[in-house]
């Protein structure tokens, strides 16, 4: 049996997601128009939240953040797919992967506590509006944001040093796109049971704890809006959330169904169409979400306009 561990082995080779041509320069224009749509999207809601004073507050302080973590999400998967979409080298080196890797979980497990910060966000401001400015503080809202940088880093390194251990046989070539954590330990000839359990407790216990504050928090709030007697309150209390429960349903649905489960189970075709939708199409759908569904965010864009056509009048009439 052919042997390599993590010194000798110089490289990995990624299948990608189809062998015909035709489908690949589809693919490619496809991914590329998806690609810049999410960076000008995410860049523009950026922007858009740092230049308008009346949208400094906690919820798009996380939202900021929540564009910042899509468009490296992105970043980290779609430039090299695009490559080995339109060129016919598909490899990436042994730590060019792993580095990918551990960005791909790191930022994944940042969205996923994210997500659970701006549920309990929109908890205090529908059940506690009263105390929400003291509850949600600047202190305590760079403190949240600060822990779901941290999970996502603690599960990004436990992940990848205890699947760089392992050793690699017989084959280099990983059956995906990007390198992932089911092709990867495809791979190995090692005994991937403790790597699996790791990964396991990872994902798992990040998903866990997301899911409880998500589902306590979404609990108190329904229950909240119900008591709520009239009909345009219980319309403009659910507004402020609806946006936010779209997007955790999208993202939590296609990470649960690719992640927590046997890798006995894995299925090449089904895991390749979770993941270009988690890692390609959500990043590219989540400003939509929460700009579309949300009037302050149009007023915004607005304000934004008028403000910098202002100045370019001004500055033309100075002239």
């Amino acid at each position: 049996m052919r042997t390599w561990n993590n010194t000798n082995l110089h490289d990995f080779i990624l299948m990608g997601l189809t062998d015909s041509e035709e489908t690949q320069l589809a693919l490619s224009v496809l991914f590329l128009q998806i690609y810049l749509f999410t960076v000008l999207s995410n860049l523009g809601m950026i922007m858009i939240i740092c230049l308008d004073i009346q949208l400094h507050s906690p919820m798009y302080f996380f939202l900021t953040h929540l564009s910042v973590i899509d468009l490296s999400y992105s970043s980290v998967i779609t430039p090299k797919t695009l490559v080995n979409l339109l060129t016919s080298t598909k490899s990436i080196s042994f730590l060019g992967c792993f580095i990918q890797l551990y960005l791909f979980v790191w930022f994944g497990g940042a969205e996923i506590s994210l997500l659970s910060a701006m549920a309990f966000d929109r908890y205090v401001a529908i059940c506690n509006p009263l105390q929400y400015p003291v509850i949600m503080s600047s202190r305590r809202c760079c403190a949240l944001l600060a822990g779901t940088y941290m999970i996502g880093f603690v599960d990004g390194s436990f992940t990848v040093l205890s699947i760089a251990k392992l050793a690699f046989c017989n084959s280099n070539v990983i059956h995906h796109f990007f390198c992932d954590v089911s092709p990867i330990l495809a791979l190995s000839c090692s005994d991937t049971y403790a790597t699996e359990i790791v990964v396991y407790i990872c994902a798992g216990s990040t998903l866990l704890l997301s899911l409880i504050t998500l589902s306590w928090s979404y609990v108190s709030i329904l229950s909240t809006i119900l008591k709520i007697k009239s009909t345009s309150g219980k319309q403009k209390a659910f507004s402020t959330c609806a946006s936010h429960l779209l997007g955790v349903t999208l993202f939590y649905g296609t990470t649960t169904f690719t992640y927590l489960k046997p890798r006995k189970s894995y299925s090449l075709g089904k895991n390749q169409v979770a993941s270009v939708f988690y890692t390609i199409v959500i990043p590219m759908l989540n400003p939509l979400i929460y700009s579309l569904r949300n009037k302050e965010v149009k007023n915004a864009f607005i304000r934004v306009v008028k403000k910098k056509r202002g100045i370019q009048t001004t500055k033309i009439i100075m002239m």
